[in-house]
């Protein structure tokens, strides 16, 4: 996800977290991909002097920080910042064939928006460890049982799926809905903003490695890559 989307995505929620009009908000990508990751040319862009307070890290802290129930409908690949943006909602219904993965120690960096510590506080650190350090990622049905999301439709139907629940959500009390997301999420997530600060660090500094560059040409290149750990 390029970061203009992703502050585009940021600013939709700002506008919508002050309409009184609006008490629950839904996100959905494409038939066959919710979002894919980062922009490659971006990460390829980056370099280990880059700041860790970024716009994009900024935008990021506003989506978690959106006070009103966020849900999300998942078709396809949910992959890298698309699961960190699952991640960041508060229900996720997907279809069948969702597939939900931190592939990014496949081009040589980690997760930098909360794809090791979300993560690990919503699936465990088993089997956040086996995401993160392989990049395999879960079936829908496998998400499921690992607490990532919380409900399986029939590909195809996880849009209407979402709206429904939504609707259903927002026939209840607004201030309830809101303070009962609040302190679900506290209890979950007491020390998250400076773990996921942490995490951005050791992000950025991946960035200026010749792994990270070596990653992404094997993946344009469509090869192997060669890893020298430096």
């Amino acid at each position: 996800m390029a970061t203009p989307l992703l502050l585009e995505v940021a600013d939709a929620l700002d506008t919508a977290a002050v309409d009184p009009d609006i008490r629950v908000v839904v996100i959905v990508g494409a038939p066959k991909v919710f979002a894919a990751g980062a922009d490659l040319q971006e990460l390829a862009d980056g370099t280990d002097t880059d700041p860790v307070e970024t716009p994009r890290f900024l935008g990021w802290a506003r989506i978690r920080d959106f006070p009103k129930p966020l849900l999300a409908g998942v078709e396809g690949w949910c992959l890298g910042a698309g699961n960190e943006l699952a991640m960041c909602c508060d229900i996720v219904v997907a279809g069948e064939d969702a597939r939900f993965g931190q592939p990014e120690s496949n081009l040589g960096i980690i997760p930098g928006a909360g794809g090791t510590v979300t993560l690990t506080q919503l699936v465990g650190r088993a089997r956040a460890m086996l995401m993160v350090l392989t990049g395999v990622p879960l079936s829908a049905r496998e998400a499921l049982a690992a607490g990532l999301i919380a409900e399986v439709t029939a590909t195809g139907e996880a849009e209407d799926a979402a709206l429904s629940l939504a609707a259903a959500i927002a026939t209840r009390a607004p201030r309830a809905m809101r303070e009962g997301k609040a302190s679900v999420r506290e209890a979950a997530r007491m020390a998250e903003a400076e773990l996921i600060r942490a995490e951005r660090a050791r992000f950025v500094a991946l960035l200026g490695t010749a792994d990270k560059a070596e990653g992404l040409a094997a993946f344009w290149e469509k090869r192997v890559p060669e890893w020298h750990d430096r």
